[in-house]
């Protein structure tokens, strides 16, 4: 592959991160610049793209509770989204033709019934994405958006396969051996270790079991590769597969957002068309904003979901695809969706960089669900007689919750955003699930004047810092103490006001001595 490739990606990264926006909004102008520059998309950028969709699919997978999609908010909404979303851009793109718009007045009906169902969808690369680098992948608004666009998927992938007209092969059914086959896997995957050998297993997993098997049958094989995470994600190690899966499938979807670019050579015409079709982008937020509430989900949750699905989806570009093989669209047509599919990713990286502002903004003009009818996961968090609170049950946060009840006899409550974490440790934690990087949180945190302390063990130094402006500017009378993981992080959180701050590794390091030390003087 061409060194100017990865020279275009490395400068466009690198200029969105100067303009404080995701690395992916530079990846998409890197395409096109490769686009105009005379470069063409290559065999070698398309297999690498696809295996960056096929493994962010199975890592999806890994973290996915099944249950998500079976919830009244992923499924009701997804499935009336769709339907009312359709329907709309129908009409809308119908007036465009009675109006002579570009080339809306030759586009017929079956074309126009496709490009709605095509814009409809949002973009699961995108959204999981933007979710993994604010680590929110786990709270609630997260998962109720990845369950969305699984449920969408999964209508694309119908989709497909009744338009082509082409039915899986009888051996499909088949596939359902592979239920009965995880627990067998999942013991494979505990005598793989975590070197070398559990990122291959991944691969052989994700793209021969799960792509490859899939489409031998008739089925596409991104869904594949999708169930084959879902049939390993309730086992204990499937977190470390994802998080030895994480750099290589970000490599790779460099080449997705890269190809993107490379698709088509558009004109003005070409353009206007596109910037049309973004015009219409609101209408899709709104619609979500409108409906979320009906599910009994407070401001917050529904209009930071709705911004994760702000956007146009690369499966759009799929059916798009299928309908020009079919002849039912024109090539203009496939151009003009990449397009606009390419600026609804920057429009949406440009919201969700500034997703709280958004909402402070919209929430005063929205109407709040009463607290009595939220969601369970919406409702406020009583602390009753707690006196203390840890933000982050990971390793660190799970020894300091037991040290603290146990050798000091202390109330503890643990706070997760993680549902899977959660549901782990039902015995001997009282914890709930509480995302405190939520501006709202600290709303629904009833902080009393028994707390003595406030322990942030979260993984992301981000989070600690987000939470420590919370509690200082909410006057917190406690105590307030912190993990980092690099030492040039100290010196922040001291200056927001932490009493104690300590290194992971150091402190690790210590407590290694001091128990070496008391089995070294137990034995003399």
């Amino acid at each position: 592959m061409e060194p100017a490739y990865f020279i275009y990606a490395f400068a466009g990264g690198l200029l969105a991160m100067i303009l404080r926006l995701p690395p992916l909004a530079g990846f998409l102008a890197a395409g096109f610049l490769l686009n105009y520059s005379g470069y063409e998309l290559t065999p070698t950028l398309t297999a690498i793209a696809n295996l960056g969709v096929t493994l962010l699919l199975f890592t999806i997978g890994l973290k996915l509770n099944i249950r998500t999609l079976l919830q009244s908010e992923v499924w009701g909404v997804a499935s009336l989204h769709i339907t009312l979303s359709s329907l709309l851009f129908v009409g809308i793109l119908g007036l465009l033709k009675f109006g002579g718009i570009f080339l809306m007045q030759s586009t017929d009906w079956t074309a126009i019934v496709i490009l709605a169902f095509a814009l409809s969808f949002s973009s699961t690369v995108f959204a999981v994405k933007v979710l993994e680098e604010r680590s929110e992948t786990q709270s609630f608004y997260g998962r109720v958006a990845i369950g969305i666009l699984i449920m969408q998927d999964i209508f694309a992938v119908i989709f497909l396969s009744a338009t082509t007209g082409t039915l899986p092969s009888v051996w499909a059914l088949a596939l359902f051996l592979l239920i009965p086959a995880a627990p067998v896997l999942r013991r494979l995957l505990d005598r793989l270790g975590h070197g070398e050998m559990q990122v291959l297993f991944g691969f052989v997993l994700a793209l021969v079991l799960g792509y490859k098997l899939f489409e031998l049958v008739g089925l596409k094989g991104d869904l594949g590769a999708l169930i084959m995470g879902v049939l390993l994600a309730p086992h204990k190690t499937s977190a470390n597969l994802a998080r030895s899966l994480f750099n290589i499938k970000e490599l790779f979807l460099v080449g997705f957002f890269l190809s993107i670019g490379l698709t088509a050579l558009p004109g003005w015409e070409h353009f206007g068309l596109a910037l049309l079709l973004l015009v219409l982008l609101p209408l899709k937020t709104l619609l979500f904003v409108m409906m979320f509430p009906r599910f009994r989900l407070r401001i917050r949750t529904s209009v930071l979901t709705s911004l994760t699905l702000t956007n146009y989806s690369e499966f759009g570009l799929i059916v798009a695809a299928l309908a020009l093989s079919e002849g039912w669209l024109s090539n203009d047509w496939m151009v003009i969706l990449s397009l606009s599919v390419a600026m609804s990713f920057v429009v949406s990286a440009i919201l969700n960089n500034y997703n709280e502002r958004v909402y402070q903004l919209s929430k005063s003009r929205l109407t709040e669900v009463p607290t009595d009818q939220l969601h369970s996961h919406d409702k406020p968090i009583e602390l009753n007689s707690t006196q203390v609170v840890i933000l982050g049950m990971g390793k660190i946060g799970r020894g300091a919750y037991q040290r603290l009840e146990q050798k000091y006899g202390l109330k503890v409550l643990g706070v997760d955003n993680d549902e899977n974490k959660i549901s782990r440790l039902t015995d001997g934690f009282k914890i709930v699930e509480g995302d405190a990087v939520d501006s709202d949180f600290w709303d629904k945190l009833l902080m009393s004047e028994q707390i003595q302390l406030v322990v942030l063990a979260m993984p992301h130094h981000a989070g600690n810092v987000y939470a420590l402006k919370q509690l200082r500017g909410r006057d917190f009378k406690g105590h307030v103490t912190a993990i980092v993981e690099y030492p040039d992080e100290v010196e922040r959180l001291k200056e927001l006001g932490a009493d104690e701050v300590f290194e992971v590794y150091e402190g690790a390091g210590l407590s290694l001595a001091d128990q070496a030390m008391q089995r070294i003087e137990i034995r003399d």
